[in-house]
């Protein structure tokens, strides 16, 4: 399979289910150039598949990575600590491991395409990476889309050692971009006091989202969502760092929070795992998966991400369809699982008997194994392959 993208492949996928109400009852859907067609495409397609028994979600949103940090070793036996910063101290001795010295020695550009590579096989299109811009986020092969227009500091204590100052950076950010911090990221009083430092600071407002939270009091929640403020919510990183992670439900309840994975540093190993880790907070999953979609991308300024709409963009995920509930089987899958992994209507990773989908795309796909399962993986997000030798369970046959 060669060629190059082409911005016009109308393709129809006959037979799927599409988790969302606007395309209830509809037995098929057509993407033209990129987009989710109205009902009757454009023009006819150029391709139809038959995709009886499948079901077709919106692409995954991450709200929350470090993605050049996704191949430094997750540290053995630093133990809990009360809040991040301890926990940043106690790690400090462990910069001259070898393993660690090696992974920080590998080019930042590779190790970003790494954690882009990361997302794209788990099916989140669009993330948030907390952290400076980075050049290579540019390339037009870049593997996911990175939120731009976004203000940041990384958090109240070391604000003077790395990163935007929080004043500064928050006052320059326009009121409809989402600021975003590192807040409240412990169990001690350090972190409970880092809401009312950050409003003292001028920097708690409607765009303001805080990463982490578990270190909010109940008055601080009420205060969060009074200010129009949401939370980014990384169960996996608060357990492995704190032994404990937030409520998320007063802010589920009013659409004020986001799942992020963080870096597999300290975080899940991806989006849908993290979404299972999140499934044990006692939310259900038609709560959930809007954490993920719709919920998350709005959040992070990007309402037309996470969505399935006529005359949005085609991003999406097919995968088997067991009936029943949607928001139930994607908290069940796992990437293998995922049947297409689907970007501006164009396939990126999918199964092998998908292949006539590349071709009418014109997209180059080559033969790769992921988790022991045969796959076809878009030729230019392996562009670097120094980025896909260092993700696990990853194999280019």
């Amino acid at each position: 399979m060669s060629g190059r993208p082409t911005d016009r492949c109308v393709v129809a996928l006959r037979g799927v289910r599409a988790a969302d109400p606007g395309f209830a009852g509809r037995r098929e859907v057509v993407v033209d150039g990129g987009l989710f067609a109205e009902p009757v495409p454009v023009k006819a397609p150029g391709l139809t598949l038959p995709l009886e028994g499948h079901l077709l979600v919106p692409a995954l949103v991450n709200a929350h990575d470090h993605l050049h940090l996704n191949a430094v070793p997750r540290p053995k036996g630093i133990g809990l600590h009360p809040n991040a910063y301890a926990w940043i101290e106690a790690f400090q001795p462990r910069f001259r491991d070898p393993a660690v010295v090696a992974a920080c020695a590998v080019p930042e550009a590779v190790r970003a395409w790494h954690g882009g590579l990361k997302n794209l096989l788990s099916g989140a299109l669009l993330v948030a990476h907390h952290d400076p811009w980075l050049p290579v986020f540019d390339e037009a092969s870049f593997p996911v889309r990175v939120v731009r227009r976004m203000g940041w500091s990384h958090s109240l204590g070391l604000e003077r050692q790395y990163g935007p100052s929080v004043a500064e950076s928050y006052s320059k950010t326009p009121r409809d971009a989402p600021w975003i911090i590192h807040l409240a990221e412990g169990v001690d009083d350090v972190a409970g006091r880092e809401l009312s430092l950050l409003e003292a600071a001028g920097a708690l407002g409607a765009n303001t989202v805080l990463v982490h939270g578990l270190g909010l009091g109940s008055r601080d929640v009420d205060r969060v969502l009074e200010r129009r403020a949401a939370v980014v919510w990384c169960p996996s990183s608060n357990l492995f760092m704190f032994g404990r992670t937030l409520d998320p439900r007063p802010f589920a309840s009013r659409g004020a929070l986001a799942l992020g994975t963080d870096s597999r540093f300290t975080g899940a190993f991806d989006l849908l795992t993290e979404l299972r880790v999140a499934s044990a907070s006692g939310l259900s999953p038609r709560d959930l998966v809007p954490l993920i979609t719709s919920s998350a991308a709005r959040l992070l300024g990007d309402p037309d991400a996470g969505r399935i709409v006529a005359r949005g963009p085609a991003d999406f995920l097919l995968l088997r369809d067991p009936g029943g509930d949607a928001a139930e089987a994607l908290v069940a899958a796992s990437r293998a699982d995922l049947r297409a992994v689907v970007r501006n209507g164009v396939p990126s990773v999918a199964d092998p008997d998908l292949a006539p989908w590349f071709d009418a795309a014109g997209e180059e796909a080559v033969p790769v194994r992921l988790d022991g399962r045969p796959k076809l993986c878009a030729t230019r997000f392996l562009g670097l392959r120094e980025a896909a030798a260092l993700e696990p369970g990853l194999e280019l046959v």
